[in-house]
């Protein structure tokens, strides 16, 4: 085991190195390196290394790399917690509607021109989580007034039936407001690009909190799996803790797109990876999703930039391609298992 979980930092780092290392200009992984302890511990840079590498590396490619590490991250572990509290392999913040909601917050900014007063220049981000989060808290409501235990297909039929509802007001804007489509579609197709430190550290500051606070319900998410009569058994509030672990994923899952757009399949394929390589605790499951979806989500950054380079494809639409055909092996799979 503390072999698998050192390979995958040892991943996890040179995905990062080589994430900053390519793209049009190819420089050095030795090179980033040397540029990153310079800019963080002021070593002396060697000669060779110019300021236009220092500039594309320190401006631009690191702090795209990290964000779509911590993007990853933050999706995966969210995927990981709705799999789990739900019990069902194909669930995610998306299936609850996650997603729905935060393209009708950006829907707003984008057709409408909304903006608040005093965050001006984080309106989008800001109205994209809050419109994810209520999303969540009105399916949960209305699940809860449906079923009194909240059992798990209720949530998820809900879920489903509400974001379809969603999508149809956002469906409507694209039909009466012809400006900003272009800007609408490709926030919902998600993108790394002309992100900042500022938007890395939003971020990361954000996947930190959230695995840091989730893994403190590891022992709780363990139980949940075998089912909620053996959770009640023991002594866990199965209506307070699903709600406060479905609350945290989908603040987490809200956080994230509401800066980079909508990216799916990630949350879906990382904790699955880490099911079948590290088993089911989640003491594990938790950080090696973290790092097995940050790592995934760089390498899909990579191949967005420079497969059809100078053009850039959507990020989303590169974790889709990988992810889908994943999707649907685990449905079929499922399927076949149970037949």
């Amino acid at each position: 085991m503390k072999k698998r979980v050192i390979l995958t930092i040892c991943a996890s780092f040179v995905a990062i190195v080589l994430g900053v290392a390519i793209g049009s200009v190819y420089i050095q992984p030795n090179n980033v390196l040397a540029i990153i302890a310079h800019n963080v511990v002021g070593l002396d840079l060697p000669e060779q290394i110019t300021s236009a590498e220092v500039a594309i590396v320190w401006n631009l490619r690191l702090p795209r790399t990290l964000l779509a590490f911590c993007a990853g991250a933050a999706l995966s572990v969210s995927g990981a917690v709705m799999q789990s509290v739900l019990r069902n392999p194909l669930a995610s913040s998306y299936t609850l509607g996650v997603s729905s909601g935060a393209s009708l917050g950006a829907a707003l900014v984008i057709f409408m021109g909304v903006s608040l007063p005093v965050l001006t220049m984080f309106t989008l981000p800001v109205l994209g989580f809050v419109f994810g989060l209520a999303t969540i808290l009105i399916v949960m409501s209305i699940a809860r007034q449906l079923d009194v235990r909240l059992e798990n297909h209720t949530i998820i039929l809900t879920g489903m039936v509400f974001a379809l509802f969603v999508n149809s007001i956002t469906t409507l804007m694209f039909a009466f407001f012809r400006e900003g489509t272009q800007r609408m579609v490709f926030w919902q197709m998600g993108s790394f690009s002309m992100l900042d430190w500022h938007t890395t550290q939003i971020v990361a500051g954000l996947a930190l909190v959230g695995v840091v606070v989730i893994s403190r319900f590891k022992w709780e998410l363990d139980i949940m799996t075998f089912g909620e009569e053996q959770a009640e058994a023991v002594g866990v509030n199965i209506r307070h803790i699903k709600l406060s672990l479905l609350i945290m994923a989908a603040a987490l899952t809200g956080g994230t797109i509401a800066f980079v757009g909508i990216i799916g399949f990630v949350d879906l394929v990382a904790p699955h990876i880490v099911r079948k390589i590290f088993g089911a605790a989640h003491r594990i499951v938790i950080p090696m999703s973290a790092l097995i979806g940050g790592t995934f989500m760089v390498t899909a950054d990579v191949i967005a930039r420079t497969v059809t380079a100078p053009v850039e494809l959507p990020v989303g639409a590169v974790t889709a391609i990988i992810g889908a055909p994943f999707f649907a092996y685990i449905y079929f799979h499922r399927r076949k298992k149970e037949s």
